[in-house]
């Protein structure tokens, strides 16, 4: 008889579900977080993308110089949520490009950076002695100017 007290005592089912949700629940929470830091990370760039083109306009239109296209970078990246003084803006040397045989427009190329830092899984790759660090983010975006189509030298 003592057996088989014995036995539906750890037959029983009660509290089953409990330990299931203690085990899966960090790895579905693991999951989610990572989701919110990847969607984080592609606003990010797509910021970035935006801002770039902003300044990319900007560079090819007539009396306005490297300044002015930072300047622009800076005052898009404002309502962004990004703080503009971690952004690092590049304009690029003018260079020619061919349109047709024989014409060339003037492009100039515009690139911004931005070193992201993972908010959920940064600070969770610590407890495994880990670092996921900073991750570099770069938009590239280039324009032909405003003026016309030239010989090309």
């Amino acid at each position: 008889m003592g057996a088989l007290k014995h036995t539906r005592i750890w037959s029983s089912q009660k509290g089953a579900e409990l330990v299931e949700f203690a085990l899966a629940f960090p790895l579905l929470l693991l999951v989610c977080l990572g989701i919110i830091d990847m969607g984080l990370l592609l606003q990010q760039h797509e910021v970035l993308t935006n801002a770039a083109r902003e300044g990319a306009r900007v560079s090819v239109l007539p009396d306005y110089g490297a300044a002015d296209v930072e300047a622009r970078v800076q005052q898009y990246l404002l309502g962004t949520g990004l703080t503009p003084a971690t952004v690092t803006t590049t304009v690029g040397a003018p260079a020619p490009m061919a349109v047709a045989p024989g014409m060339c427009v003037t492009v100039v190329p515009v690139s911004v950076s931005y070193n992201h830092e993972y908010i959920f899984l940064g600070g969770i790759a610590t407890y495994f002695g880990s670092s996921l660090g900073t991750k570099t983010l770069t938009a590239t975006a280039s324009m032909r100017s405003e003026t016309a189509a030239a010989a090309c030298p």
